[in-house]
């Protein structure tokens, strides 16, 4: 097929362990904004992008996947103020990897309250 019939990416699923805490986490720790909550998962969005869905899944379930054992992330975010969010992040306990610089490229990696490893980079 030479073009997509796909438009664009609607959503993504993330399995979380507690919703209701990830919600506030994610919420009130990265500013998502709440659309919906209907008990056994929660549409969040950002400014632009796709949605973000928490799903409430088992308790060793994660949204990211591993190389030789080690965790690798599925979701990137990206930011304008990359040592503000760090910082910001950190003060709030949130457990952050350091800064790193790739080609003038910055990026570090955080995990939510139920172990997903996520990315951020600007």
């Amino acid at each position: 097929m030479s073009t997509s019939l796909l438009n664009d990416i609607h959503y993504f699923r993330i399995p979380v362990v507690n919703l209701e805490q990830s919600v506030t986490w994610y919420t009130e720790c990265l500013g998502f904004q709440l659309r919906f909550n209907q008990g056994d998962l929660a549409v969040l969005a950002l400014n632009s992008g796709p949605l973000y869905v928490l799903v409430e899944a088992d308790q060793d379930s994660r949204g990211h996947f591993t190389i030789n054992g080690q965790p690798e992330f599925s979701v990137g975010f990206t930011t304008s103020n990359i040592r503000k969010l760090h910082d910001h992040l950190s003060h709030n306990g949130v457990k952050v990897e350091h800064i790193q610089e790739d080609n003038g490229h910055n990026f570090f990696y955080f995990y939510d309250p139920s172990g997903n490893k996520l990315q951020v980079h600007n």
